[in-house]
């Protein structure tokens, strides 16, 4: 793969919010992370959008989705496409729908980390409710190692940090001189393109290219209630502990098929910010 050369524009980044806005690379990042509910991994595909000031990190289905759905317009043409590709006809003439077919919104982080703020804002949705909370960027802090790794071309140097109750272990290629990464990842001389934290979750670079795409705000922003970031995971863990209790006291009519032995959310084991418990 062909090195990318990433300009760094500093001057005309602090003269106009257009700049700011417009990204210089685009990064693919395969997620592995395991699943509560089935205790496997699961992978998931990632984006980030990154210039040298500012990062959006998103999963394009999802970011698809809310931008259809944030006009009347697109909501409508959502809709269209999501029966398309998931409506099921029978020989009888009956219809089913399964969502799994299409390209339905299965992630909801959104995260953006802009140096000028010093801060990070992730919107989210936590048990049953769309939050967002901001934290400072100060709170990730690394030590940097001697191990190297080649990643997609790039020779990668090592480092570490302990953030919200887990240890982080990142590759960040100085070749390209911008300081964010993956999920809230920041704060190092170089693109993080590969992460791993000592719960198993995993991040691996799979892709750079040069774009021009824009690093565009949140879609419906009013939609998301500001939380504390320790108290919303509390309340996801509660939620998830009690989930068919909780949607069955919103919805009278609502059944469960066949018996569940109940599960405990085991934060030391699935959560990527344990620190809440502490």
């Amino acid at each position: 793969m062909k090195k990318i050369t990433l300009i760094l524009m500093l001057g005309l980044l602090s003269t106009g919010a257009f700049c700011q806005q417009k990204a210089d690379i685009v990064v693919s990042y395969e997620k592995k992370s395991r699943n509560w509910a089935t205790d496997s991994l699961q992978k998931s595909n990632m984006t980030l959008l990154v210039n040298s000031g500012e990062a959006k990190y998103f999963n394009d289905v999802s970011l698809w989705t809310d931008s259809l759905k944030s006009t009347p317009e697109g909501k409508k043409q959502w809709q269209e496409i999501i029966m398309a590709a998931c409506m099921t006809k029978d020989a009888g003439g009956g219809m089913s729908i399964d969502l799994r077919k299409g390209p339905v919104k299965k992630i909801h982080d959104y995260i953006f980390t802009r140096l000028s703020d010093g801060s990070l804002r992730h919107y989210t949705k936590l048990g049953d409710e769309n939050i967002y909370y901001d934290e400072p960027l100060s709170e990730m802090q690394w030590e940097i190692g001697d191990s190297t790794v080649n990643i997609l071309g790039y020779d990668c140097v090592s480092a570490v940090t302990d953030y919200h109750g887990r240890r982080w272990t990142a590759w960040f290629a100085t070749d390209i001189p911008v300081s964010f990464g993956p999920w809230k990842l920041h704060g190092l001389p170089g693109l993080i393109l590969k992460a791993e934290s000592n719960n198993g979750c995993t991040f691996r670079a799979t892709g750079i290219e040069k774009t021009d795409r824009i690093i565009s705000p949140m879609y419906s922003p009013d939609a998301y209630d500001r939380k504390d970031r320790k108290k919303a995971l509390a309340d996801e863990e509660h939620y998830l502990d009690n989930k068919e209790a909780i949607i069955k006291s919103k919805y009278a009519n609502v059944e469960f098929q066949g018996r569940r032995e109940p599960k405990k959310y085991d934060a030391s084991r699935y959560s990527l910010e344990p620190d809440y418990k502490e």
